[in-house]
This record gives structure tokens, C-alpha cells and sequence, in this order.
């Protein structure tokens, strides 16, 4: 009798045994991440979107105004520097043009016809101030009239000169005005945009009034990267520093780019946070194909770099440098570190961890909290 109680007592242990096993709390199912040794890069990004610019560009407008007498180019032609692109009617100024040429002419006709007459003054001169030595019938008055009409006559050459330079002068006047009605380009380039008709009125834009350019130049021999860095972050950017180029209409970042500018002023905008603008040149020619001014784009300059550091990736990192790190018992303890490089993916781990720690990546988890028990998900 007596062990069939005992065989009772030890059923309902067992019972009770089960049942709170049964209500013990289930382990959290977690993601974890072994701390190992890799590249950590500390890198800094714009803050707003940036924008592919070529590295010149024109809008350019005739010196005056007037009526589009020859337009010599279409949109997309690649045009060479000094090329005319445009020409104003300007007749009435070649017509000037050619009025001081045959004037030239006329003054150089002029000026030969009186220095000749100079030269054969001088030489009657000297004659009778040779007749007055040789002490033969010559009057001081005739020697002095001679002469002084040899000095005359000379006075009158250079004169006719002169008349002649100020006529080449002028020619050059009328010239400048005539090339002032043609708009040519200032570089080679392609033609973005033409904005003018033939027989259409173009004028230059007023001082401060900005009007529709005749014709957009645009230099694609090379392209820029300019976007905005935090005020904060963009003391730390210097020419020279490698940067990445990620666009939203390619998947692939096109990393030869370097910093060729940073701007020596702070972007003052309202409502909007204070940046630097800095560009970022891409030097392999590979990089830049298929490349439009306008694409949106980001740069991620680097600022320094370590091959081989232990690392934490981001998701894993709480605020203050903390991570949940799981001891031998799966069990969820909080631990602080010390960082040294960064950026959006790695952070370097300096002190307070070890390689082979592993520490949770599923931070927003539902019951992920220091002293929770967790199983690892495979």
C-alpha cells in the first residue's frame, strides 16, 4: 500500500514537473553577427541630392542686338573654339569696314604722293646750300626759302602718315563692330539647346534680367559631381580625397572620382540645413559613359581606411555605443564598446569586444531585450 503512494506521489511530481517546464518562457529566435576582422572605410555622404554637371558651360548671347541674319549650327553639333555659331545682320557695318579700307588706300596714295614731293624738296635744298658755299650767285633768301620748304614738305609726309594709321585705326573700330555680331564659342563643345530663329530679334540680357540664351554650350570633355555636405562633416574633406559616385539611373557606383573643389563658404539657405558644396571629378574615362548633365547623384568621400579592423555592422549598434552581446548561456547581456572608424555599414571596434563575440543584428525584434534567453536562427 504504501509504494502504491509512493508511485502517486512521484506521477504527480512528474506532472507538475512538465507542466512548468511547459510554461517556462520559449527562447527568442535571433539574428547574430560574429565579430571578425575585415574593411572598415570612414566615409562622408551628402546630405541632399547632387547633380552631374559638364566642366563648362555657356549660354551664350550676341555683344548686340539685332536681327539673326545666319545661324551656322543645330542642337547636338560639336562645335571648335572661335567657330561662328551665330551671326546679327550687320551690312551696314562691313559696309563701314570696307569704306575705311578703300580710305586706307586713298591716305597711303596721299602720303607717298607728299613724301615724295618732301624728298625732292629736301634734296633742291641741300643743292642750293651747296651752290652758296661753292660761293656762286645763290641769295641767302632763295638758300633759306628752299630749305625751309624741304623741312615743309617732310612735315607734311609725316602727316599723311599719321592720316594713314588713323584710318588703319578706324578699320580696326569697324572690324570690332562687325565681330560683335558674331557670336562664336568660347570652347570646344556640343550644342544643348538653340533658342533663336532666323529672322527672330535677339538682344544681350540686361544687366540683372535674365532672358532665354540664344545657344547653350555645354564642355563634355569632362564631368563634375556637385552636391551638398553638412557644414559639420565638410571640414574634414580636402582636394585630392577619393570619392564614389552613385546615381539613380545606374546600379553600379563608379568610384574614380576625386575631390577637385571644396567651396570656401557655407551655403546659407533658409529652412534648409548650412553645407558645403564639394565636387568630385570622375577621372576613368569608363565612369563616364553614358553620363548626362542634370542625372541626380550622391558622393561618398573617403576620409580614411583600415584593410583589416574588427568590426560591428550597423544594425547591430545601439545608441551609445551599446550592442546585445550573447554570453555562453544564449542569454542577452549589454555591453559597451569604444568605436573608431564609421560609416553607414561598419563601425570599428576599438575596445570592449573581442573576435568570435557575437552580438545580435535583430535588434527591433519583439522581446529582444537584455537578459532574455535566445536561440541563434541558423
Amino acid at each position: 500500500m504504501k509504494s502504491k503512494y509512493l508511485i502517486i506521489a512521484a506521477v504527480l511530481l512528474l506532472i507538475a514537473a512538465i507542466f512548468v517546464y511547459s510554461r517556462r518562457p520559449q527562447p527568442v529566435e535571433v539574428e547574430a553577427y560574429t565579430l571578425t576582422e575585415g574593411e572598415v572605410r570612414a566615409s562622408v555622404s551628402n546630405t541632399r541630392v547632387g547633380t552631374i554637371k559638364a566642366c563648362r558651360r555657356a549660354y551664350l548671347a550676341p555683344a548686340t542686338g539685332g536681327q539673326v541674319a545666319s545661324l551656322l549650327i543645330k542642337e547636338g553639333d560639336k562645335v571648335k573654339q572661335g567657330q561662328v555659331l551665330l551671326e546679327v545682320w550687320n551690312q551696314d557695318l562691313k559696309a563701314q569696314a570696307e569704306l575705311q579700307k578703300a580710305q586706307i588706300k586713298a591716305n597711303r596714295a596721299s602720303a607717298e604722293q607728299t613724301c615724295q614731293l618732301a624728298g625732292s624738296a629736301e634734296r633742291e635744298g641741300a643743292r642750293m646750300q651747296r651752290l652758296q658755299k661753292n660761293k656762286q650767285i645763290v641769295s641767302e633768301e632763295q638758300v633759306d626759302k628752299s630749305v625751309t620748304g624741304g623741312k615743309s614738305q617732310r612735315a607734311g609726309c609725316r602727316a599723311a602718315l599719321q592720316a594713314v594709321e588713323v584710318s588703319e585705326a578706324q578699320l580696326a573700330v569697324a572690324e570690332a563692330a562687325v565681330q560683335r555680331t558674331l557670336l562664336k564659342a568660347p570652347f570646344d563643345g556640343t550644342v544643348a539647346e538653340v533658342n533663336a530663329e532666323l529672322g527672330e530679334f535677339v538682344t544681350p540680357s540686361p544687366p540683372g534680367i535674365p532672358t532665354l540664351p540664344p545657344i547653350d554650350l555645354l564642355d563634355l570633355s569632362c564631368l563634375t559631381v556637385s552636391a551638398p555636405i553638412d557644414e559639420v562633416d565638410a571640414a574634414a574633406i580636402k582636394t585630392g580625397m577619393s570619392a564614389c559616385v552613385s546615381l539613380d539611373a545606374f546600379a553600379d557606383k563608379r568610384c574614380s572620382g576625386v575631390v577637385t573643389r571644396v567651396a570656401p563658404y557655407v551655403l546659407e539657405k533658409e529652412k534648409q540645413a548650412r553645407t558645403v558644396e564639394v565636387e568630385v571629378t570622375l577621372r576613368d574615362p569608363k565612369d563616364l559613359t553614358e553620363l548626362l548633365p542634370g542625372y541626380s547623384a550622391d558622393i561618398d568621400v573617403l576620409i580614411n581606411q583600415k584593410d583589416r579592423a574588427l568590426r560591428l555592422p550597423a544594425e547591430a549598434i545601439l545608441e551609445n555605443h551599446r550592442v546585445l552581446l550573447i554570453d555562453p548561456d544564449n542569454q542577452l547581456q549589454e555591453q559597451s564598446f569604444q568605436p573608431g572608424l564609421s560609416n553607414w555599414n561598419f563601425t570599428e571596434v576599438l575596445s570592449g569586444l573581442k573576435a568570435g563575440d557575437k552580438v545580435v543584428t535583430s535588434l527591433g525584434k519583439e522581446g529582444v531585450a537584455a537578459g532574455v534567453t535566445v536561440r541563434i536562427k541558423p
